[in-house]
């Protein structure tokens, strides 16, 4: 039976809080436990934001999403140790322990009452989706690319930038809708910019 919606959300938050967790103690790589944050993080927002929120018009997710969404790239330029890293970590702990409290006690409820057994496993279904397809996304080594000359300005950097650094600088230059744009979609709407 497939599970719905809430269950997985549920099961994303756990995921997080364990990572979290294993970060704070010390064990394993630093460096490989903000990676798998980031993509679980990063894949679990988009997913919530167009599949979950937009059902309950959940304004508020959105800003703490994005908020997330700087401290966990801060804490991905930290060098593991140092203060930075140990600050931005503990900032964005309790600022992702404050979402998931504030999702569970009261946006999962209202979709709980909101929809039915049905609709929650058919947004169940659509989340995962489109979970798996953000997480490929960040997960996934770049190919060797042949860049047309219109590609290679839209990113003058040689194509380098990673996702959240196009995130970063959509943001400052105001582009709409940036929060749900895939990479390729980033790039192209700051290529426009520059046009």
């Amino acid at each position: 039976m497939a599970a719905d919606v809430i269950t997985l959300i549920k099961a994303d938050h756990r995921k997080v809080e364990e990572l979290f967790a294993k970060l704070a103690s010390g064990r394993g790589d630093p460096r490989a436990i903000v990676a798998a944050l980031h993509a679980l993080l990063t894949a679990h927002a988009r997913a919530e934001e167009d599949v979950v929120y937009p059902r309950l018009d959940a304004h508020h997710g959105l800003e703490q999403h994005k908020e997330a969404e700087v401290l966990l790239d801060s804490l991905k330029r930290a060098q593991p140790g140092g203060t930075e890293f140990t600050s931005a970590h503990a900032l964005l702990a309790l600022t992702v322990s404050h979402h998931v409290q504030e999702e569970e006690s009261t946006l999962l409820p209202l979709l709980a009452r909101t929809a039915s057994e049905r609709e929650l496993r058919d947004l169940g279904r659509t989340f995962r989706q489109r979970r798996q397809q953000e997480l490929r996304a960040l997960t996934t080594p770049r190919k060797a690319r042949t860049a047309s000359p219109r590609k290679a300005r839209a990113t003058s950097d040689g194509g380098h930038l990673t996702k959240t650094e196009l995130y970063e600088r959509a943001r400052k230059a105001d582009i709409p809708g940036r929060s749900r744009m895939s990479k390729e979609e980033l790039e192209k709407a700051l290529a426009k910019t520059r046009s």
